[in-house]
Order: C-alpha cells, then sequence, then structure tokens
C-alpha cells in the first residue's frame, strides 16, 4: 500500500512538471495542490519563506522563483489575473522544505525534491567531468602535434620544453610553468595541465593549435622562430581571457585529472554491473 502511494506522488510531481528551454520548472499553483495546500494565502507564506532561504544561500531569488501573471476563469463567466510563480527544481525543493511536515505529500516532496536536485548535481558534475577530461586529451594531442612539427623544424625534445615554457609565461602574466606549479602546489615531475581547470587547458590548447597552423604557413624554422610565434599566440588568447574577466593565472587548481579518469572508470564499472543485475532479473 505504501508502495502504491508513493508511485502515485511520484507520477503526480512528475506529471506537473514543464520544460522550456532546456529548464524543467513548476507551476506554484500546481504545487499548492500536491502539496495539499488549500488556501493560497496560506501557501504564499511558504513560497516568501522559501524565496528568504534561496537567498540566504546566494542563489538568484528571480532565477528560482520568476513571478508571472495567470488569467483563471471564474465561476460565474469572466477571468481574473491571480499571482502565480514558475519554481525550479531548486525551487519546489526550498518550498517542500518549508512547509508542513505533518502533511504527507509534503514529507514525500522533501525527499522527492533533495534526490532529484541531487541526481540532477550528479549529472552536471559528470558532465563537467567529461568536458575537462576531453579538454585534457585535446591538449596531449595538440601538443604532440606539435612536438612532432616541430622535430621536423630542427627543435628537439629539450627546445620544445623552452617553448612550451615559455608560451606558459605569456598565458599566464609572467609567470613560467615552475611558478604556475609552484602556486597552485602541483608536484614537480606532474604536468600542469592535469591541475588546470577546463577553461585554461582549452587556452592552452588553443593557442598551440595557431602555432601549429602558423609554423607550417608561414614556415618557420629553429627555435628561435617558433618560440616567438607560440609567444605571440599565447599572449593573444590570454588577451581574449581578460576581455572576459578572466585572469589564467589566478584560477584555482582542480583535481588531478588522473583521479578523475580513475573515479569515471570506476563508476562506468559500477554502473555496468548494476544494469547487468537489472537485466538477469528480466
Amino acid at each position: 500500500m505504501e508502495q502504491l502511494i508513493i508511485k502515485t506522488l511520484t507520477s503526480s510531481f512528475e506529471e506537473h512538471a514543464h520544460t522550456q528551454d532546456g529548464v524543467e520548472f513548476w507551476f506554484a499553483r500546481d504545487l499548492q495542490k500536491l502539496l495539499e495546500y488549500d488556501d493560497w494565502k496560506n501557501f504564499i507564506k511558504v513560497i516568501k519563506k522559501a524565496q528568504k532561504a534561496c537567498e540566504n544561500s546566494e542563489y538568484s531569488v528571480y532565477e528560482h522563483f520568476a513571478e508571472v501573471g495567470k488569467s483563471i476563469e471564474m465561476p460565474k463567466g469572466g477571468t481574473r489575473e491571480v499571482q502565480e510563480f514558475l519554481l525550479t527544481r531548486y525551487a519546489c525543493y526550498l518550498v517542500a522544505q518549508n512547509a508542513d511536515p505533518q502533511k504527507q505529500a509534503v514529507a514525500f516532496a522533501q525527499s522527492y525534491f533533495a534526490l532529484q536536485t541531487r541526481k540532477h548535481e550528479l549529472v552536471e558534475e559528470r558532465i563537467r567531468l567529461a568536458e575537462r577530461m576531453e579538454a585534457r586529451e585535446r591538449l596531449t594531442a595538440t601538443e604532440a602535434q606539435f612536438s612532432k612539427n616541430i622535430f621536423e623544424r630542427g627543435v628537439d625534445d629539450k627546445g620544445f620544453g623552452r617553448i612550451r615554457s615559455k608560451g606558459d609565461k605569456a598565458l599566464f602574466g609572467g609567470n613560467t610553468t615552475q611558478d604556475m606549479k609552484e602556486k597552485l602546489n602541483i608536484p614537480a615531475k606532474r604536468s600542469l595541465g592535469d591541475f588546470l581547470p577546463t577553461v585554461t587547458i582549452l587556452a592552452k590548447s588553443l593557442a598551440t593549435e595557431m602555432t601549429n597552423l602558423n609554423v607550417q604557413a608561414k614556415n618557420l624554422q629553429g627555435e628561435t622562430d617558433i618560440t616567438t610565434e607560440h609567444v605571440d599566440n599565447n599572449t593573444k588568447v590570454r588577451g581574449a581571457l581578460l576581455q572576459s574577466n578572466i585572469i589564467p593565472e589566478n584560477l584555482p587548481a582542480e583535481e588531478d585529472i588522473k583521479k578523475l579518469q580513475r573515479r569515471v572508470k570506476l563508476q562506468t564499472k559500477k554502473s555496468l554491473t548494476e544494469s547487468g543485475k537489472l537485466e538477469d532479473r528480466n
């Protein structure tokens, strides 16, 4: 019986969800009924408390509680404009947390929206990890091509290291690769790129691809000319970042990319195992 009630409530909350421009939301007046509030005046008090909680959490109240007008039909004909809100999943969670827990629907909603919010956070985290790992792999491939390209133009591995370091110095506002490692507490033997945020990894990759392209287009030879080209490209990329108020040397280090790869691999293995168990049950 309890499982049936939970299934029914879950369906009710999911059926009342709407999506616009990729954003999921609920109408406050729908949520009012789902949470078993008969009087809008009482429910609006709950919404006000939820808005305050949102503000205290330093999230935008306007983004999570969008107030809109709504026309309703009157019993004797005609329509009347009433107050309405579009609530994000997070807003619904806050409303549920500030509603009357004695109501069965409220108690369910508190768990439902907490779980749904956490699921959404995990999906977003997984996407961010995938984007960062993809950017890192792209940088590795770009630098490998760069090394091969300039080796054919008279630059050995040590020369490649010097060119890359001077490029980093231009990108990071005068900080060399070693300076950045010390600044971000990165082990000396580890690659700087393994600890950079996605935006900086992409910046390094773009500058390197620009250099690769121009080295061939201009037929540059030798370490001096190629270094000048690489420094120039990193300076240009830095300029683009600064225009967006992004100061690459001031961005904090992120989790070791190799740890992320191991974690994603374990999560994937776990998901496949759980999928197999589900298939065995069917």
